[in-house]
């Protein structure tokens, strides 16, 4: 690596320090219409998930937006991430396996593709009857929860409205490389070159996106469609981790009048605050990410009030 600092995920990192994201490993889909082996089921399926990453907490907030926790089982793993990867262990916010008594998450992995050697990752949907992986791709769960179990939930919610798919698809497109995947490939960079090409886009989107938000309560409207939730996980961590720990600081969401006013706007929806958890996030990001943060110190702040009047209603017609 010519004198690099070693990387927390090596096989992710390419020669010239830049941090590369694994693809996900398993993408079937569970279908109401009977078109997959994995047919809408009540209680058929079972969500690992973990309150820390972003990319799980996407799906939890679908998961409780469409009312399909009843539908959906889930079980939250330890937040602190050691060699053997993500644990079922009980702790606060966290439990063991009540599924398949699984100890780690590889164990589901192993299960589906004994010969998987890659990242183990959360989200990952189970499927009971078969006894494996159904998916461990978020993006495709949020439109499986968005509306493959609508048979089973009162919820006529579409967070991915027809007459908003092609923007939706683009924007995601443009938050997902800039913004969710821009904070980690400047925080896990291992040259400053690397960091720099991820760190001016990331903020060059959000003076985007701040302007976006300043005649409208959403970024499509009045509702909150699928793409504001994927950025909403990157938003509610950005002050307490990506700021100071990934090195995204050239500004905080706090500085900037809309973004901050959305961020309290869409967790204070009903329910979402509840999906929120800060001890997760900071002590799994703290704490794992050895590399970054030796002495494993974990902040006590920053102080946050997501409670706080966000004045948005007036920007809905």
């Amino acid at each position: 690596m010519n004198g690099q600092t070693q990387a927390q995920f090596p096989d992710e990192q390419s020669e010239d320090g830049s941090f590369q994201r694994q693809g996900d490993a398993f993408r079937e889909w569970v279908t109401a219409n009977g078109t997959s082996r994995f047919p809408a089921a009540e209680g058929r399926y079972h969500l690992y998930v973990s309150w820390a990453c972003p990319w799980a907490h996407r799906t939890i907030i679908v998961r409780h937006l469409k009312r399909l926790n009843e539908i959906i089982g889930m079980t939250v793993v330890d937040p602190i991430r050691d060699e053997h990867g993500w644990a079922f262990r009980d702790g606060p916010g966290h439990s063991k396996d009540p599924i398949n008594k699984f100890e780690f998450l590889s164990e589901a992995y192993l299960a589906t593709d004994p010969s998987y050697r890659g990242r183990v990752t959360v989200p990952v949907l189970w499927d009971k009857v078969s006894r494996t992986i159904v998916s461990n791709s978020d993006d495709d769960l949020l439109r499986v929860f968005n509306s493959e179990f609508d048979a089973f939930t009162d919820s006529d919610l579409d967070l991915y409205p027809r007459e908003h798919r092609s923007e939706i698809d683009r924007l995601n497109e443009l938050i997902y490389e800039t913004v969710n995947n821009g904070v980690y490939r400047a925080g896990f960079a291992t040259t400053q070159k690397a960091y720099e090409r991820a760190v001016y886009p990331l903020f060059e989107t959000l003076d985007h996106l701040d302007a976006r938000l300043s005649d409208r309560r959403y970024l499509f409207g009045d509702s909150p469609l699928e793409t504001d939730w994927r950025l909403f996980v990157t938003l509610v961590r950005f002050d307490a981790v990506y700021h100071g720990h990934f090195k995204c600081n050239i500004r905080r969401i706090a500085d900037y009048p809309n973004l901050y006013g959305y961020l309290r706007d869409l967790y204070q929806i009903d329910g979402i605050a509840n999906t929120v958890n800060f001890d997760h996030i900071k002590r799994h990001y703290y704490f794992t990410h050895d590399d970054i943060n030796p002495t494993r110190i974990v902040p006590v702040g920053p102080v946050q009030d997501l409670w706080a009047p966000h004045g948005r209603q007036s920007l809905a017609a």
